[in-house]
């Protein structure tokens, strides 16, 4: 393995740059697929009283996308809306948009974002919130979008009994999606 020079940032040369660009890519191309595919194995488990786990509500999201013939974007960011629960339950939209980001295109990334403010439209008013906050958002071109989203492969997607797919099958999407060169080029600057 070649090395760079520096051990100051400030030091590095444009060589330098080039080859941890190269090694990066080369290593998030071939490994970032099934890390995200093992942080969702790790929703395996708790149900927190739902009838089923987060991993199965995450394929039962990803089967309906596939079964109403969603694109393979929109189908791996319903696999993966909910991912960053593990790792942000606060605000597990935000971190799971920003995962898929420079993979899936704008309106996806905002879908996926906001997920969170209009699922509570399901929810909020039981808990003593305003299940109307999503009106905020009213003038937005992709309003409707996350409406549906939400109605579609989200709150519904909590059925023991729904026949979701196995990982497995959307392991080619999910392999295709994430191996591809970032839509930010190598870093994204901000």
């Amino acid at each position: 393995m070649e090395y760079v020079s520096f051990t100051h940032m400030e030091d590095g040369t444009a060589e330098d740059w080039a080859l941890i660009n190269s090694e990066f890519n080369a290593h998030a191309s071939k490994h970032l697929p099934d890390s995200l595919m093992e942080t969702l194995r790790s929703m395996k488990g708790p149900t927190f009283g739902y009838q089923i786990d987060r991993y199965r509500h995450s394929l039962q999201s990803a089967t309906r996308a596939l079964k109403n013939g969603e694109s393979d974007e929109m189908i791996v960011a319903a696999l993966f809306h909910d991912v960053a629960d593990p790792i942000a339950p606060t605000n597990h939209s935000a971190v799971a948009a920003e995962i898929l980001k420079p993979y899936v295109d704008e309106r996806i990334f905002w879908i996926i974002r906001h997920h969170g403010v209009f699922q509570g439209y399901y929810y909020f008013h039981h808990l003593g919130g305003d299940r109307d906050v999503r009106e905020i958002f009213r003038e937005h071109e992709w309003f409707d979008d996350c409406a549906f989203f939400c109605h579609e492969y989200d709150q519904n997607c909590f059925d023991p009994g729904y026949d979701e797919m196995p990982l497995e099958e959307f392991a080619p999407l999910v392999n295709d999606i994430f191996s591809r060169p970032s839509r930010f080029g190598s870093f994204e600057l901000a």
